[in-house]
């Protein structure tokens, strides 16, 4: 059954990005990334503020010790949200700049079920389709090397329930792919990469995701104006409608864990015109999602 969805009074983005939950203020994030603005969204009152940060950000997830982790053009970034409605914003960690070269910036990250903080990179310039991209670990050892390479468009970075399965995909048309990963739990490193979803054989592409209670992965198929609900064995199990054509990223949150926010591009030169583009939009699907891990270092 096809649920209600209802948009978010707030302003479109340009790139909406990247929704996490906030469960001690019980509040949604996410980021207007070239706009270089992150909004925030209160469950109980609909309110809705925003900041201006130095530079684009990304993907963020929440501290335990208090603001966002994130990251950004140039690293990995401390975010302090101030009254103002700036940012103040600490470099944590950078790759070596032969890795993050001109043209590039982290994409799409969140922290595993231990509260380490992942992120990748991409050459923004999609359409030069450089496999530059790299993933990372961000922990209390500092950034990891490169766990996986060769990556156009880095997206979709989620964790199984027991956070022993990782997930990841290629979000670029000459990819199109959704990856799974043993995870070891205390080292933080993936292996056996193996194919978990070809979206070449379903519409749109692999954009953000997140996991449910039931370990289904839910992906934003860009392009396609659908959210796709894949069972753990790469079963597609649901499709719903939205608004819009670009879908970008899902996140469960509210008290019960059962709502669905999820935000959109909208595209410099569409195809067709798209009245929701860049929208930023909430369903109720019916299932229950996971609690995040903050970041714990």
């Amino acid at each position: 059954m096809q649920p209600e969805v209802r948009r978010v009074d707030a302003p479109a983005c340009q790139v909406g990005e990247s929704p996490v939950w906030h469960a001690g203020e019980q509040a949604w994030y996410w980021t207007d990334i070239p706009a270089r603005t992150v909004w925030r969204l209160d469950a109980a009152s609909g309110r809705v503020a925003s900041w201006a940060a130095p530079e684009m950000v990304a993907c963020m997830a929440p501290r335990a010790a208090g603001g966002l982790v994130a990251g950004m053009e140039s690293g990995i970034f401390r975010l302090e949200l101030q009254a103002g409605g700036e940012v103040v914003a600490e470099r944590l960690a950078a790759p070596p700049a032969a890795e993050l070269t001109a043209g590039m910036r982290f994409n799409d990250g969140r922290c595993d079920r231990q509260g380490r903080f992942w992120s990748g990179t991409m050459f923004m310039d999609m359409a030069a389709a450089r496999a530059d991209g790299r993933l990372y670990r961000y922990d209390g050892q500092g950034l990891s090397q490169p766990l996986v390479a060769g990556l156009l468009t880095q997206n979709g970075l989620a964790w199984s329930p027991d956070g022993r399965t990782m997930y990841l995909s290629d979000s670029h048309p000459q990819r199109q792919l959704v990856w799974a990963f043993d995870y070891d739990l205390d080292d933080g490193v993936p292996s056996n990469r193996r194919l978990f979803v070809d979206m070449n054989h379903y519409p749109g592409r692999p954009d953000g995701a997140t996991v449910d209670a039931d370990g289904c992965y839910w992906l934003a198929a860009n392009d396609a104006g659908l959210l796709l609900r894949f069972t753990p064995d790469g079963r597609l199990e649901r499709r719903i409608a939205l608004p819009m054509a670009k879908p970008s990223m899902p996140c469960f949150g509210g008290a019960g864990l059962d709502t669905l926010l999820v935000t959109s591009i909208n595209p410099a030169h569409p195809d067709q015109p798209d009245a929701a583009a860049g929208a930023t939009v909430m369903l109720v699907p019916g299932v229950q999602g996971l609690l995040d891990t903050p970041f714990a270092f």
